[in-house]
Formats: structure tokens, sequence, C-alpha cells
């Protein structure tokens, strides 16, 4: 089950990631991880994002990284604030790193680093401001499948 695949140690470690990432910006990360994926990766992310709700921030900066672990599926969806900001390699960049440590095993490595390369991104384009909230959860959310 998706829920076993990542010790309770590796899941705090993971939403470790998501609130440093958060950090020093308004953008949000969520991770979402269920067990299959019967359709391209991107499709089913786009879906789960819009189902989490995250294009309801108020600046259009959520992050979703989506895994289907059973299936070894993964990807990396931003919403249109962040693309209309970010270099057109600069997801492409964070899936290649992260696909590299997953290839040596390095699941939580390469989801938690992946997750604060984004924050790095988010933090320059969209600095914490007085007042920000969080809008979304930082815990991960396991899909049923």
């Amino acid at each position: 089950m998706a829920k076993e695949f990542f010790s309770p140690d590796q899941q705090e470690q993971i939403v470790s990631s998501v609130k440093q990432a958060e950090k020093n910006t308004s953008g949000e990360v969520r991770v979402y991880i269920e067990n299959r994926c019967k359709t391209l990766a991107l499709d089913r992310a786009t879906k789960i994002f819009n189902i989490l709700g995250m294009s309801k921030t108020e600046l259009r900066n959520g992050v979703l990284f989506y895994l289907a672990v059973n299936d070894r599926k993964f990807a990396i969806l931003g919403d249109k604030g962040i693309d209309d900001k970010v270099s057109d390699d600069f997801w492409e960049t964070i899936k290649n790193h992260m696909q590299g440590l997953f290839r040596e095993g390095k699941f939580t490595d390469g989801l938690s680093e992946g997750i604060l390369m984004a924050g790095e991104q988010l933090g320059k384009h969209f600095p914490y401001q007085s007042g920000d909230i969080n809008e979304l959860p930082d815990d991960i959310t396991f899909g049923n499948n």
C-alpha cells in the first residue's frame, strides 16, 4: 500500500521538506501518493491537483508532487502563476534530479530534494509576505487505489 511505501520517519522527512520549502514563500506544496496510475502520470496529477483544490490559491502558486508507487510513475505539476514565472526547463530539471535518486532507490531523498528545489524558486518568485497564511495542508495525502 502507498501509505507503507515510506516509513513514518521518511514521511516525517517529506513533510518537513514541504514545511521548509514553504518557509520563505507564499507558494504551496502538496504531496499525493497512491499505488496505481492507469493513465499518464501528468494527467492523473492534473486530476488530483483539481480534486485537492490547489488552483484556488490566491496567487495560483501551488505545486503538486504526485507518485504512483507500484507503477513507478511520478509527476510534478505547478499552477499557472508559477509556470508563468519559471524557465521552460524548470520542472524537467527537478524531475531529472528526482529520477536519478529514485533509480538509486533513494525515494525519500528524491522527493525531499525535489520539494526543496521547487521551494527555492517559489521563494524567488513568490516571497513570503507579512500576513501570508498557509492555504493548503502540508501533510502527505494518500490515495485509495
